[in-house]
């Protein structure tokens, strides 16, 4: 007899900072980036990913609570590895905390965090977000020396920073998208045979998504300025329901 073995299915996680971002261009309350949490919710999302900056740049601290108590639907606090964050992070107690790189003057997060190099400084950020029951995730590139702090660090969750590989799939150099989709889909079987749970998200489109979904460890795919600005033509409902076709034909 034979067993056919499914891959287990890809949560979509929606960042919606970009939302905020259009708010606090004019400053009021419109668009509110909890009417965005509660369409994600509706559209079949599978959580909700917020960044709080330090220049508060588009997710505002106010926003955080609105957000949780908006929706049922998990909270993934992108958050710097500073004093500040962590205070704030143990305060609201999201689901997930995935720390991320941060520079003021950057547009938006321009690489990996460096997890082998800032071991000393990460590894009291990780103890007391973990040992609040927060899930931490520590956002990298999809290298060997950084999944491996990763896993001396005691990150349950890593996220592959796709970033080159949406820049390769633009260029349209097909030699490098192949290179780093196979860079990706050995760390995340690495990752999980270490037991951690690999995430995969930055720069995904309905264009290059399908390559990354098709990785059959990566558990969760964080996608939100372009699911964002495609809803500016079709709705953020619409933008959703498409990504999510897309990831499930992949898988």
């Amino acid at each position: 007899m034979t067993t056919t073995l499914h891959p287990r299915p890809l949560r979509l996680c929606v960042n919606i900072d970009h939302v905020a971002t259009i708010r606090n261009a004019r400053g009021g309350d419109h668009p509110d980036p909890v009417r965005a949490a509660e369409i994600v919710a509706a559209a079949g999302g599978d959580g909700i990913t917020a960044h709080l900056r330090e220049d508060r740049r588009h997710i505002r601290d106010a926003d955080l609570a609105r957000i949780q108590e908006a929706t049922d639907l998990p909270l993934n606090l992108e958050m710097a590895a500073t004093r500040e964050m962590l205070e704030i992070a143990l305060r609201h107690r999201p689901h997930a905390a995935c720390i991320v790189p941060e520079r003021r003057e950057e547009r938006t997060t321009e690489g990996g965090l460096d997890a082998a190099g800032q071991h000393n400084s990460l590894a009291p950020i990780i103890d007391e977000l973990k040992g609040a029951g927060i899930r931490v995730s520590l956002f990298i590139e999809a290298d060997e020396r950084q999944l491996d702090a990763a896993l001396r660090l005691g990150a349950p969750v890593v996220e592959f920073h796709t970033g080159e590989y949406a820049h390769a799939f633009l260029d349209g150099d097909r030699d490098k998208i192949a290179r780093e989709v196979k860079r990706i889909t050995d760390m995340a079987a690495l990752a999980a045979k270490n037991g951690i749970e690999p995430h995969a998200g930055h720069g995904l489109t309905y264009a290059n998504v399908q390559p990354i979904a098709a990785i059959p460890q990566i558990a969760e795919l964080n996608i939100g300025h372009f699911l964002i600005g495609e809803a500016v033509f079709v709705g953020l409902d619409h933008a959703i329901r498409r990504m999510r076709e897309l990831m499930d034909e992949a898988r």
